[in-house]
């Protein structure tokens, strides 16, 4: 199965280029549901948008430690955030010797949005972003 041809936003993207839509019935097509529910589910907690923040605003990769330093809870619940996000690939992970870091996925910024506007009953602002 190509996953390229199939995944949600490329299949979104390709869709609304051509001025078509990827709805059934008025509705968003269900594989693009399910996508934009885990982005949305691993956004449900404030401890992951608050990672998800810093590493946005830092746009550098940060490791554990230097993340559980800022945000203030601890590694082991880092850890466990960065591990959702980096499922949803809202972060990308490094390895730098024997530790990890993490780091915003910069295509995911920009795609978030449109994910957002599409459940909403919204055009995309932006056809031309790239996919996450």
């Amino acid at each position: 199965m190509n996953t390229l041809a199939t995944d949600p936003f490329i299949v979104y993207r390709r869709l609304t280029m051509n001025g078509e839509s990827d709805t059934v019935g008025g509705l968003l097509d269900r594989a693009s549901a399910e996508q934009y529910a885990r982005w949305f589910k691993a956004l449900s907690d404030p401890t992951r948008i608050q990672i998800l923040e810093l590493l946005a605003r830092r746009r550098e990769p940060m490791s554990v430690g230097a993340v559980v330093a800022e945000v203030g809870v601890a590694q082991s619940t880092v850890s466990q955030h960065l591990a959702v996000l980096a499922r949803v690939r809202f972060v990308l992970v490094e390895a730098v010797g024997t530790s990890r870091h993490y780091r915003v996925n910069e295509a995911c910024i920009e795609c978030f949005p449109t994910a957002a506007d599409v459940v909403m009953g919204r055009p995309a602002p932006n056809p031309q972003q790239p996919r996450c």
